[in-house]
């Protein structure tokens, strides 16, 4: 897994894009998707949620930009 650092920062990185949802720019929208991908290599996660939930040791939806189940 990738140092709780990087980790930290690719989650507020998800977090700051993901919140601006339909707003995202063409440029934003692909950095998303990278720092998606990333988050779940990192986690050694196939999808955010669960990457996200690895990163944080926290349930998904105790994350505010994730989609309550």
């Amino acid at each position: 897994m990738a140092h709780p650092t990087v980790l930290s920062a690719l989650v507020e990185e998800y977090a700051a894009l993901a919140a601006l949802g339909a707003e995202l720019s063409d440029d934003q929208a692909r950095r998303l998707e990278d720092v998606t991908y990333t988050l779940c290599v990192a986690t050694g996660t196939r999808d955010i949620d669960s990457a996200l939930t690895t990163a944080g040791h926290c349930p998904p939806r105790a994350w505010p930009w994730t989609t309550p189940r």
